[in-house]
């Protein structure tokens, strides 16, 4: 795809077009396998993109794994409901409900192109998401049983991305991209947002603690990524929680261990909050090879008991092996037929 662009505004002008089809992509959000030289040529391997299938299994914490029996699907960021019971995620761009007892998958949203990143409220009756319904992915939600429609909770041209509620219900943690603080807060009293962190580099993934006076995120301040934790809403400075790197983070229900992925590594601390806040050394619980579609939020969640994880297991497929490259010379001539960069 090739849209004009405004430098002096920094805005895209126009709506994108295909440039090239057939491009092959292995899997979403691995990128496209294609580049452009500074001289103009192009070079892509022709193929498609291959659609990314995982299944939803149970992994104990000493890593013995139990796949449950919902389809194979396009699945990313699982939330369990409040009961453990039901499973919330998202595939194809929309919200689908899985009963785990029954082995039934229910679709929530019909409206708008992308529904995404499930939030359950703390009562388990209604579920916040991203949804691009009126434009930008804007925050929304919708009653959980998929009686009436959804509901418009921000008004804000940024994307915005549910990550965590507060255990009264009232708060709820999100980010926020492109804007003077990425980790943001909406009342649902009055639909006020609030900044909870300026943004001095790359801060996410908020997440209340069970008893709503912490708040863990990731953030890439010392050129890594790492989980820190901090008061909420604070004053107070902030602790780190990982040591080698980390991302994902996902509180215990009983705020005494928090949880989070250093690539294949599923890591716990323990944490104190009382009389001081405190944390231990991060162990290891278990190593697999599980879905990450994101950097920093959670593609995982824990059950109630935090025994056992809900992980994405990825389906391996076999795919032919490439057996072209093409290469497209003085390729700026092409887009200006296809994209043309007009007068105004």
């Amino acid at each position: 795809m090739a849209a004009r662009f405004d430098s002096q505004r920094l805005k895209l002008k126009g709506a994108p077009v295909p440039v090239v089809q057939n491009v092959a992509q292995e899997s979403t959000p691995a990128p496209a396998q294609y580049s452009v030289s500074a001289t103009g040529s192009l070079v892509y391997v022709p193929g498609s993109a291959q659609s990314f299938q995982s299944k939803l299994a149970w992994v104990s914490r000493n890593g013995t794994e139990q796949p449950l029996p919902a389809p194979a699907g396009n699945y990313s960021n699982p939330r369990l409901s409040p009961d453990g019971r039901h499973v919330a995620l998202d595939s194809g761009g929309q919200i689908w409900i899985y009963d785990i007892a029954r082995d039934t998958l229910t679709r929530l949203t019909f409206t708008g192109g992308l529904n995404i990143f499930p939030t359950w409220t703390p009562d388990g009756k209604r579920i916040a998401f991203s949804s691009n319904r009126q434009g930008a992915l804007n925050l929304y939600w919708q009653r959980a049983d998929g009686s009436g429609g959804l509901e418009r909770l921000t008004i804000s041209a940024h994307l915005q991305f549910p990550l965590s509620w507060s255990p009264n219900g009232q708060l709820l943690g999100f980010q926020e991209v492109d804007s003077e603080g990425t980790i943001w807060v909406l009342r649902l009293s009055d639909r006020r947002t609030r900044s909870f962190l300026q943004a001095t580099a790359y801060e996410g993934a908020p997440q209340f603690s069970p008893d709503g006076r912490w708040m863990a995120y990731v953030s890439n301040e010392s050129g890594r990524f790492e989980v820190y934790v901090q008061p909420y809403p604070g004053p107070g400075g902030k602790y780190q929680i990982s040591t080698d790197g980390g991302s994902e983070p996902v509180w215990n229900r009983n705020g005494r261990e928090l949880f989070y992925r250093n690539g294949d590594k599923m890591m716990a601390v323990e944490i104190a909050t009382e009389p001081s806040f405190s944390a231990g050394n991060p162990k290891m619980l278990f190593e697999g090879s599980y879905v990450r579609t994101s950097l920093t939020f959670p593609d995982f969640d824990v059950s109630p008991d935090g025994q056992r994880f809900l992980m994405l297991k990825p389906i391996t497929q076999q795919q032919a092996a490439p057996t072209q490259i093409d290469v497209v010379l003085n390729w700026p001539e092409e887009l200006k037929r296809l994209v043309p960069v007009g007068t105004k």
